[in-house]
C-alpha cells in the first residue's frame, strides 16, 4: 500500500470515527433529556420523598459549594461524576 492508499485509509477512518462520535454525542443528550423528564415524574404524583442526604446536596449546592455538593451526591448515589454534576446543576 503506498502512501496515497494509506491516506486514503486514515481519511475513512477518520470520517467514520467523527460520524460515529456524532452519534454517540446526539444519543447521550437524547438520554440525559429522557433522564430529566423521568426526574420529574415523581415529584408531579407526589410521590416524592425527601432523602436527609440529597437535602444536604441541595444545600451544599445553593451555599455556591458546587464542587462538595457534587462529591456528595456521588458518594450517596454512586453516580459517576458527569452524572453528579449534571443532577447538581439542575438543583441550582
Amino acid at each position: 500500500m503506498g502512501t496515497l492508499g494509506f491516506f486514503v485509509l486514515a481519511m475513512i477512518v477518520f470520517a467514520c470515527y467523527a460520524g460515529l462520535e456524532g452519534r454517540l454525542s446526539r444519543n447521550d443528550r437524547r438520554i440525559a433529556r429522557v433522564e430529566k423528564k423521568l426526574d420529574r415524574i415523581p415529584d408531579h404524583l407526589g410521590l416524592a420523598e425527601p432523602d436527609p442526604e440529597l437535602e444536604q446536596v441541595v444545600a451544599l449546592a445553593r451555599e455556591g459549594r458546587k464542587i462538595q455538593a457534587i462529591k456528595v451526591y456521588r458518594e450517596v448515589t454512586g453516580a459517576g461524576l458527569k452524572e453528579a454534576k449534571d443532577a447538581v446543576d439542575r438543583l441550582v
